[in-house]
């Protein structure tokens, strides 16, 4: 994997742990040389998995949309900012530059990038890996909706199985490592083909 995107929020949250895993993030990814791509803030979770990813010689780009960045949020030491129009370009483009995506703790933004990417790797528009560093336990409330989606039939259980987590990043990357994707949705029964 050459770059991964990262989605997270852009507040600390109300516990210190949010930031220093977000940071352990960050090392773990210089350390392997993946490259992070990220909304391009400075600051909450998002800052913290920057500055450690440079802190460490790793390579960070940030996607930052211009109205954003013209309220003086962007990162200004990152190796490379890109400053697009919307936040659907802003999507767009880190999906376009990623080999795959992990969301840390962060709120409705957050979930909606990770929620979108998991729907296109879901209708084969990409055969990335998407997980969840689930750190202290933020995500077993989704992890559970998962859950509750594949068994009540909204969700089939290959697709459920797409949805990888760990609480540890080094664990989180050797899932990413052996993620094969499972074959693209379709509505058409076997016995209609």
């Amino acid at each position: 994997m050459k770059n991964l995107a990262v989605f997270c929020g852009s507040s600390n949250g109300v516990s210190d742990i949010y930031v220093k895993e977000a940071a352990r993030l960050g090392k773990e990814l210089a350390d392997r040389k993946i490259g992070l791509v990220y909304g391009g803030a400075s600051v909450g979770v998002m800052g913290a998995v920057a500055d450690s990813v440079l802190q460490h010689g790793g390579h960070v780009t940030g996607i930052m949309p211009d109205f954003l960045e013209k309220r003086e949020i962007s990162h200004k030491n990152l190796s490379k900012l890109i400053v697009v129009d919307s936040m659907h370009e802003r999507k767009a483009k880190m999906a376009e530059l990623s080999d795959g995506f992990i969301a840390l703790p962060g709120g409705p933004g957050t979930m909606e990038e990770f929620f979108e990417i998991f729907t296109w790797a879901q209708l084969g528009l990409h055969q990335k890996p998407c997980g969840l560093l689930n750190i202290n336990h933020y995500f077993d409330p989704l992890i559970s909706l998962f859950n509750h989606m594949a068994a009540e039939g909204f969700l089939q259980e290959k697709y459920r199985e797409m949805a990888l987590a760990a609480s540890a990043p080094e664990d989180l990357l050797i899932q990413f490592s052996t993620y094969e994707p499972p074959s693209v949705k379709t509505y058409i029964s076997e016995n209609q083909t």
